[in-house]
C-alpha cells in the first residue's frame, strides 16, 4: 500500500475533526452511549456472522412502515499515515448524530464491523477497516443485520442512509434488496475505482465497488450531498458520476458548499430536507 494512499484513509478517518488527545476506545463507546440517551435511544447488538454489530434505536418503538437505517463512515481507521488504529469507532459518530435527530418515522443507526467492538474481538481483522472494508463478507453481514432491523422495528420498506465509506455500503446493499426505496449518501463514494483514480492511490482490488452495481440502482430513488470544501470526496469527482451510474441526474446530486468532509453539513432540525430529502407530511418521499 502506497504512503499517499495511506495518508489520504488518515485524512478520510479524521476528517470529523482533530484532537489533541485521541478518546478511548471505551470513551468513544461512552459518547456515543450518552447521546443516543439523552435522546432516549438505546444500544444493542446483531449477530451477523461473523461479525457483531452494534445498533442504537429509539426506546419507544414508533409508527410508519418505512425505516431509515443509518450506516457509519469508515471511523477511526488510521492513526497516523503507516500506522491502522487498532480501534475503528469513531471519534465523533456523524450519522449516529443525524439518525438522533429524525424525529418522526423509524430510525436506527448501524455500526460497521469492529466499531464498538469488545477489546480483542475475534472477527476484528484490521483489514475490515483498512483494505477490506467492503469485503463481500462485510456487504453480507450488514445485509444480514439490515434483515433483522426491519424485523425488529415491523418495517416493510427501507431508506438507507450512508456516510462516506458508509455510501459505499449503503449503495451495495440497495443494489442487492428489493425493499430499499431511497438511497442518501454524505459525503459517500459511488465508485472507488474512479476515487483511487483521481487521487493516484493503491486500487481497492479486493472491495466491492458500487458502480458495478450501476443498472441495479437505477431504479431506487437517490439523493448525494456533496460538501463544496471536501477533499477527500471532492465535488468534482461525484459531478462525474452521472455520466457513469444510470439513472442518476445532477438533480440527484445536492451541494453543501461550506461542507468538508467531516463538517459542515447542514443541522436537520434547521434543515428538514437534509439528509432524508423533500418531506410530506413529516415524511420522507420516496
Amino acid at each position: 500500500m502506497s504512503v499517499k494512499y495511506r495518508f489520504v484513509l488518515v485524512l478520510l478517518s479524521l476528517a470529523l475533526g482533530a484532537c489533541t488527545a485521541l478518546p478511548s476506545p471505551r470513551e468513544r463507546q461512552d459518547h456515543a452511549d450518552n447521546l443516543a440517551a439523552a435522546r432516549q435511544w438505546q444500544k444493542g447488538t446483531l449477530t451477523a456472522a461473523p461479525f457483531t454489530l452494534r445498533t442504537y434505536e429509539p426506546v419507544t418503538p414508533r409508527q410508519g412502515d418505512t425505516l431509515a437505517v443509518y450506516i457509519e463512515g469508515d471511523g477511526l481507521a488510521w492513526l497516523n499515515p503507516s500506522q491502522p488504529s487498532a480501534d475503528p469507532t469513531p471519534v465523533s459518530p456523524l450519522l449516529l448524530q443525524l439518525a438522533l435527530a429524525q424525529r418522526e418515522g423509524k430510525a436506527a443507526y448501524l455500526a460497521r464491523p469492529c466499531q464498538y467492538a469488545e477489546p480483542g474481538a475475534a472477527y476484528c481483522a484490521q483489514r475490515y477497516w483498512t483494505d477490506g472494508r467492503f469485503a463481500p463478507e462485510v456487504i453480507d453481514a450488514m445485509d444480514r443485520a439490515l434483515d433483522q432491523l426491519k424485523a425488529r422495528q415491523e418495517a416493510r420498506t427501507l431508506v438507507l442512509v450512508g456516510y462516506s465509506g458508509g455510501g459505499a455500503v449503503a449503495a451495495l446493499l440497495a443494489a442487492r434488496r428489493s425493499d430499499v426505496v431511497r438511497l442518501v449518501t454524505i459525503a459517500g463514494n459511488l465508485d472507488h475505482r474512479a476515487w483511487t483514480s483521481y487521487h493516484r492511490l493503491t486500487p481497492l482490488d479486493a472491495s466491492l465497488n458500487p458502480a458495478d452495481q450501476a443498472q441495479r440502482l437505477a431504479a431506487i430513488s437517490q439523493i448525494h450531498w456533496i460538501g463544496g470544501r471536501d477533499t477527500v470526496m471532492p465535488a468534482e469527482l461525484a459531478r462525474r458520476w452521472p455520466a457513469a451510474l444510470l439513472g442518476l441526474r445532477q438533480e440527484n446530486l445536492k451541494l453543501v458548499p461550506e461542507a468538508s468532509h467531516g463538517q459542515g453539513w447542514p443541522d436537520p432540525r434547521q434543515t428538514p430536507e437534509f439528509p432524508l430529502g423533500p418531506r410530506s407530511n413529516g415524511k420522507p418521499l420516496p
